[in-house]
């Protein structure tokens, strides 16, 4: 992924470190803990902080396909790990607040009781709570051109890498759970086939409106909030005492898709676009439709069958994702509603 322009002082700290060389200046990643220690302080809400939300993207990126001319062994060095992890400790309590806020909580039986029924039909009632105003439907009756590319800019920061951060998941499940994950990843990944890859077909459907489908190319445009959906994953999938809450993000995130995808295949159909633009969507009306009981089932409730104690965060990983989503949808329709763009520049087709 090509290097991002900062946007604050924690991001020019780290960028500039990492044009460098791993441990050539251990004062200057001294420095960077130091700074984000100070930072960490003064910012009010980590989840929509431009400056912080990019520097735990880049982080991040370091364990997926790297930034164009970083040396790759800064992935493991220990100091960014320790920043890695101040950033990681705020932005995880933002989201359990988030989260709190965000459901609404019923009594549940004990988690030993439940079957992976329980479980699914739990996270189906957190799901058709939903939450935030629907982009979907904007997408499918009122977007415009230039709406549908904005839309596709947001998407595109996880779309272009989608399943990667919930791959993280399975040398970490075992069993029941472990099966369910590798049966959704394999269709996600395209069954073998490189065409068909849900990235790819994103892809594709990027470059039918003259947009730029490189992994990455569209980071600069998109605001934190967008980032954060993205990083929450990440968090999620990277760390192991987390499984559980990726797999409630996952199961969440397959049931909130399908129709969704039907809206957004309809909206760009309104305009003209033929299948070759509309495969992303229509492909995921019929799989999600598979997926969700599978990851709510047999990934989600098998794990929290074989591991009670991990509901509270197979739960955590639900919400978490309802909440993201709600203030990411807000921001879009709040924008388009005023008319403005979503994004925080203008971006000319085609780059």
């Amino acid at each position: 992924m090509k290097i991002p322009e900062p946007r604050g002082p924690v991001t020019a700290g780290l960028l500039s470190l990492l044009s460098g060389h791993p441990g050539a200046d251990p004062s200057a990643q001294a420095h960077l803990h130091q700074l984000v220690t100070v930072q960490l302080p003064l910012v009010g809400d980590i989840i929509e902080d431009e400056d912080l939300q990019l520097a735990l993207f880049c982080l991040y990126e370091l364990h997926y396909t790297g930034l164009d001319g970083v040396d790759d062994r800064w992935e493991w060095n220990p100091d960014l790990i320790r920043v890695r992890h101040l950033l990681e400790v705020r932005f995880e309590n933002a989201l359990r607040s988030a989260a709190h806020q965000h459901a609404e909580h019923t009594s549940l039986p004990p988690a030993e009781t439940m079957s992976s029924d329980d479980v699914a039909a739990v996270l189906f009632e957190l799901a058709a709570q939903g939450g935030g105003p629907s982009v979907s439907r904007h997408v499918a009756k009122r977007a415009d051109l230039e709406q549908l590319r904005e839309f596709l800019i947001h998407k595109s920061v996880y779309q272009l890498k989608e399943a990667d951060p919930h791959t993280w998941a399975i040398p970490r499940l075992s069993g029941r759970a472990k099966a369910a994950l590798v049966e959704i990843q394999a269709d996600e990944y395209g069954g073998g086939r490189p065409d068909r890859m849900h990235s790819v077909l994103f892809g594709r459907t990027m470059r039918g409106l003259g947009l730029n489908d490189q992994y990455g190319g569209y980071v600069d445009a998109v605001p934190a909030i967008s980032l954060a959906s993205v990083n929450v994953m990440s968090l999620f999938g990277l760390n192991r005492r987390l499984r559980g809450a990726i797999a409630g993000h996952l199961a969440i995130y397959e049931m909130t898709s399908s129709r969704p995808n039907q809206l957004y295949g309809q909206g760009f159909r309104r305009h003209g676009f033929g299948p070759d633009v509309t495969w992303y969507f229509d492909e995921h009306v019929e799989a999600d439709a598979v997926h969700e009981q599978i990851a709510g089932r047999d990934l989600a409730g098998g794990l929290v069958e074989a591991e009670p104690g991990l509901l509270g965060d197979v739960l955590f990983g639900a919400t978490a994702v309802l909440a993201i989503d709600a203030r990411l949808s807000s921001l879009i329709m709040d924008a388009w509603d005023n008319g403005r763009s979503s994004l925080r520049a203008a971006v000319p087709a085609g780059l």
